[in-house]
């Protein structure tokens, strides 16, 4: 089932602006699983490339240091 947004809009909305970190955090998820897999793959197959290694190593540091960032700005709960 996709994620969804129910209700108005409104950027102001804390709850809104996490949700979409997270849809972006998703993104970049998908986008580095994809492009990866298929540089590897594509490596195995055909031509080694050195700097492939570093290359993912990089991204992975970055997709987590996203990760982090959402974390971080979770909205509190409201008592």
């Amino acid at each position: 089932m996709p994620i969804r947004w129910y209700g108005p809009a409104n950027p102001e909305d804390p709850t809104y602006r996490h949700f979409n970190r997270i849809v972006n955090l998703v993104l970049h998820t998908m986008v580095f699983a994809a492009l990866n897999s298929g540089l590897w793959f594509v490596q195995e197959m055909r031509h080694p490339w050195s700097h492939l290694n570093w290359l993912t190593s990089a991204w992975a540091v970055l997709l987590a240091a996203h990760l982090i960032s959402v974390a971080v700005q979770r909205p509190r709960a409201s008592s």
